[in-house]
This record gives C-alpha cells, sequence and structure tokens, in this order.
C-alpha cells in the first residue's frame, strides 16, 4: 500500500475513479488514536495521565465537534506526547492489536460501501489526521489501496515531536491531488466520505462528495449544498462476517452476466481476507 502523504506525484489524467474515505467516525466507530490508547499504555508508551488527557480530549471533540482550534491544540499535544518514541515498537504494538482493538469498531455500512467501490473497479483511500503507523495497517485490514496520513519527523528510529505532513484539512486536498496525478484519477468523477467540517475542503474537492454522520457546521454544508447524508451506526467485526454488495451495486452491475459477477465478489473476498490476515 502507498502513503502518498508527502510524495510528489506525477503522470497524467487518465480519468480513474477513486473514493477517499475519512477514517475516524466515518469508517470506524471510535478516533483511531483513542482506540489504541490501552496498547500503548500497557507497552508502556504511555502513563496514566496521559491516557486520561487524551481520552478526555477526544470526548470534548465527539460531543461538541471539533473545530480548527481544537485540532490544532490535539495536533500539538500528541506531537508533545509521542516525542520520543521508538518507531519500531509503536509499529509493533499496532500490528498486535490491530484486529483486537480495530476489529469490532468497523461500520457494517462502511464496509459494504467499500466492498461496492471495489466491486464497481474503484479504487479505495483512506485519508485521515491520524498518524501513518496507525492509519496505514487499519487501512490494509478494511481492503484499502492507498492511504494517506499525518506523517512524524523521526531521527534515529524515534519520533523528534515535529509533524513533516500534517494530514487535515487543506492538506488532505494535497494528499488526494498529488495520488490523483500519479494514479489518474479524474477528481470530477471520483468520490469522498467524511463527517467532519473540517474535511469540507476534500469533500468540495470530488464529484460525488457524501457526508457520514456529519457534525452540526458539516450538516449544514452538506443541506445546503444538496449533498447525500448518510447515517452509519453497526460496528461490525470483520472477522464476524464478509462484505455483501449492495443493490445500487448490484444494479449498476446489472449489464454483466451472472458468472462473471460472482466471480468478482467471491476474488474481492479472498483478497480481502488474504490481506486482513
Amino acid at each position: 500500500m502507498a502513503d502518498v502523504s508527502g510524495s510528489s506525484g506525477g503522470g497524467q489524467n487518465q480519468g480513474r475513479i477513486a473514493a477517499f474515505f475519512d477514517l475516524d467516525k466515518t469508517v470506524i466507530a471510535k478516533p483511531s488514536t483513542l482506540a489504541f490508547s490501552r496498547p500503548f499504555y500497557q507497552g508502556g508508551l504511555l502513563n496514566r495521565r496521559a491516557v486520561l488527557e487524551g481520552s478526555y480530549a477526544q470526548f470534548l471533540m465527539l460531543v461538541s465537534g471539533a473545530d480548527h482550534d481544537q485540532i490544532e491544540r490535539m495536533r500539538k499535544y500528541l506531537a508533545a506526547m509521542c516525542t520520543g518514541w521508538d518507531v519500531a515498537q509503536v509499529r509493533a504494538i499496532v500490528a498486535e492489536t490491530l484486529h483486537e482493538v480495530v476489529d469490532p469498531l468497523v461500520y457494517a455500512e462502511a464496509a459494504d460501501l467499500i466492498a461496492d467501490h471495489k466491486i464497481r473497479g474503484h479504487d479505495v483511500v483512506i485519508v485521515s489526521a491520524s498518524g501513518e503507523e496507525v492509519v496505514a495497517p487499519i487501512a490494509v485490514a478494511i481492503g484499502a489501496d492507498h492511504t494517506a496520513a499525518t506523517r512524524m519527523d523521526i531521527e534515529d528510529g524515534k519520533y523528534t515531536g515535529e509533524i513533516d505532513f500534517y494530514c487535515y484539512s487543506e492538506n488532505k486536498v494535497v494528499a488526494i491531488e498529488k495520488l490523483a496525478a500519479r494514479e489518474g484519477y479524474d477528481l470530477s468523477r471520483c468520490f469522498a466520505y467524511s463527517d467532519s467540517i473540517t474535511d469540507l475542503p476534500m469533500l468540495k474537492a470530488v464529484g460525488h462528495p457524501t457526508a457520514v454522520n456529519p457534525d452540526r457546521g458539516l450538516r449544514r454544508e452538506a443541506a445546503a449544498r444538496g449533498w447525500p447524508i448518510l447515517t452509519f451506526s453497526n460496528p461490525v467485526s470483520l472477522w464476524s462476517r464478509l462484505p455483501s454488495p449492495s443493490s445500487t451495486t448490484v444494479a449498476t452491475t446489472a449489464a454483466l452476466s451472472a458468472a462473471a459477477l460472482a466471480a468478482g465478489i467471491v476474488t474481492y473476498r479472498l483478497l480481502r481476507r488474504g490481506k486482513a490476515v
């Protein structure tokens, strides 16, 4: 899986289609950084105070909606918190606890939507302000093709506390435009999904934006612009079910023969299972 958050793309737009998904509260029901606080605490990376402060900050964002100032404070807090952490240890903890922590949090509706896009031949991209060491493994587990995430500065295998690329707000557009140039996506034909008003630039950058579990600000914008609004409310274990195509996908692919459609579904499910193991 390619990380495009800091890369410079090239190539010509050839009209391919991608679906860009925010991660927290769009694909998974809990903020990814908060989800791993217990494993990080058990691994000695966090102390009890840091866990409590991080949980409280995330709680305030959940109940009030995250504005720019809140996100900026959280960014500085997280950068300072992880200063000196061993990157290899972080990656090992995420790998060891990924399915225990994240697997039960994936919205069934998001899993179905991702499966629909894959069957229709669209690339799936996770675009998140969380750190790439957390985002990339989650993206692989849910079958995404690419990821763009915040990248921390690293020296001698440890985080310095500085941020190399902050994948937030307008920077998400920077990331997806670079990926579009490299992969040949036509953004006017692409899709984007998010819950937060801070992702308005990303939603405006594509031809088919959708608000998912929107905060107050995004709900107002979506209503004013006539964008679809979806509610995802059913977190399930990816291990307990396999994604099935929705009626929308069936209608879209009705021209295909039944055998070809079945073969495509089986192939996708096998690829998804292989990535999740």
